[in-house]
């Protein structure tokens, strides 16, 4: 399952991103901000994003706000989250096989859907790599 939250500075990008991932089949829930609201706060949505996450290893988060940062710190205080904030198909495809990353963040006011459409896709269709080195980094780094 795939969660995705988003405020005011992610809400057309989220919004593209659904209809995209609806279009090739892949279930998704919808965390909001289902509206465009300017005076929305990105925390509200990261909560219910997180939790869904963290429910199940398989699943998987993406978050955006206006520049991605501000999903992507408060995503990463919670212990089980490996949040990478994307700017590219490279940064997407080495999130998930170098660190295993299971919440991508990405800034909506910086991106270009189709590009950030490609980033989804690559971050939904890469596996972590089997290398030992990078097992051994991900269990020191997050303390897992």
């Amino acid at each position: 399952m795939i969660y995705l939250g988003c405020d005011h500075g992610g809400f057309v990008l989220k919004e593209a991103i659904c209809e995209h991932l609806k279009k090739q089949g892949i279930a998704f829930t919808d965390c909001g901000n289902t509206q465009y609201d300017s005076e929305d706060n990105f925390p509200d949505y990261v909560e219910p994003v997180v939790k869904g996450v963290l429910n199940d290893q398989d699943n998987r988060g993406i978050l955006i706000c206006g520049t991605g940062i501000g999903v992507s710190i408060a995503a990463n205080h919670h212990r089980g989250i490996r949040a990478a904030l994307v700017h590219s198909v490279d940064y997407a495809r080495l999130a998930r096989q170098h660190n295993n990353a299971n919440v991508l963040c990405l800034g909506g006011r910086f991106l270009d859907v189709a590009v950030a459409l490609t980033i989804v896709d690559t971050f939904l269709n890469t596996a972590m790599d089997p290398n030992p080195k990078y097992q051994r980094r991900m269990k020191a780094a997050c303390q897992e």
